[in-house]
């Protein structure tokens, strides 16, 4: 009996969106896409699969893949028409260079509304044989791209944000479910009232909760600017199983900061840098491993993934990526036979 392996194999979330599904969309289309997106992760050996958020793709936003769009137009309290004012002043504010306009005003008290991310999260659920992850965008990212007319207030804005998440997170069905926060490493003097909200989502999940942080991918290019030691207080105070990082991108030395760590805290490894088209080598990935378990503690990973997700990329260059995620951990791991040199 082959024994599991120590180090899980995951993905962040997204996947390129199949040209026939772009270009026909369908509900029937979107399912079988989504099935051959989590096939794809399971031939490939990924122990933890994930749906590639193909039911967000927005052709009007492909910078973003809709992580933005789709979670906030269908809420309550939520404006999608711009008046030319709001415009000017969303296109001043600090951090948001990377868009032009917002994808919505909040001009009520936000709630549900339509959202209902208990269908997406079941369908995709259906279609894996392997553990399935959900992944949502967190009330931090969320609040800070939206033009705010009714709360005035970034952390009150946050936390009514989360709190219409987690009334939909304590419905989903999903072995991990994974929140996203791509605009904090930008803005780390935030992360207490950040960490508050996002604990109100993760608190809601009835499985197991995770959360994923990156410098951005807008288009294949990082928009924020900071390190990781100046989140690492944030990353203590959550409620949370484990947590998905951008390392392959960044200096070799930023690992040294999750020494700190909480040990109760999963350590998720970025080991496929989504930035470049080179696919990486199993020994390359192996060597990732072993350098980050020499820095930070030997059997302190317990899953490695790609920084972000691969939503930009083409196709056999993910999917080329993605096999060599469970490669290189079975290189690492002893469980091929070829050996780190």
């Amino acid at each position: 009996m082959i024994s599991q392996p120590r180090i899980k194999t995951t993905v962040v979330g997204s996947y390129p969106v199949p040209d026939w599904l772009s270009a026909l969309p369908s509900e029937q289309a979107l399912i079988d896409a989504t099935r051959v997106v989590i096939h794809t992760q399971e031939q490939a050996g990924i122990d933890l699969v994930c749906d590639g958020e193909l039911s967000r793709f927005d052709v009007n936003h492909p910078e973003t893949n809709g992580m933005i769009e789709y979670f906030v137009r269908p809420m309550a309290g939520i404006r999608t028409d711009i008046t030319f004012d709001e415009l000017v002043a969303y296109r001043a504010q600090r951090g948001m260079g990377f868009r032009s306009r917002p994808p919505a005003v909040v001009d009520g008290p936000v709630g549900s509304g339509s959202l209902d991310l208990v269908h997406a999260c079941a369908r995709a659920r259906r279609l894996a044989s392997r553990p399935f992850k959900f992944t949502i965008t967190g009330p931090h990212m969320l609040a800070k791209t939206l033009v705010d007319q009714h709360y005035k207030s970034l952390p009150d804005l946050a936390m009514a944000l989360a709190d219409a998440l987690a009334e939909q997170v304590r419905h989903l069905d999903a072995d991990v479910v994974q929140l996203d926060e791509a605009n904090l490493p930008g803005s780390p003097d935030e992360w207490t009232w950040a960490a508050a909200a996002l604990n109100r989502v993760l608190d809601a999940v009835r499985t197991v909760p995770a959360v994923h942080l990156c410098f951005g991918n807008y288009g294949g290019q990082s928009i924020q600017k900071g390190t990781w030691s100046k989140l690492i207080d944030y990353l203590n105070a959550l409620h949370v199983d484990h947590i998905v990082m951008e390392n392959a991108h960044r200096p070799a030395e930023e690992l040294a900061a999750f020494r700190d760590l909480r040990p109760e805290i999963g350590f998720g490894l970025g080991v496929v840098d989504v930035k470049s088209t080179e696919v990486e080598s199993a020994d390359k990935i192996a060597r990732a491993i072993e350098r980050a378990e020499n820095l930070i503690g030997a059997g302190r990973v317990k899953y490695i993934h790609p920084d972000c997700g691969f939503w930009m990329l083409k196709r056999g260059i993910a999917d080329g990526k993605i096999r060599a995620l469970a490669a290189g951990r079975d290189l690492y791991e002893g469980r091929s036979k070829i050996k780190i040199a």
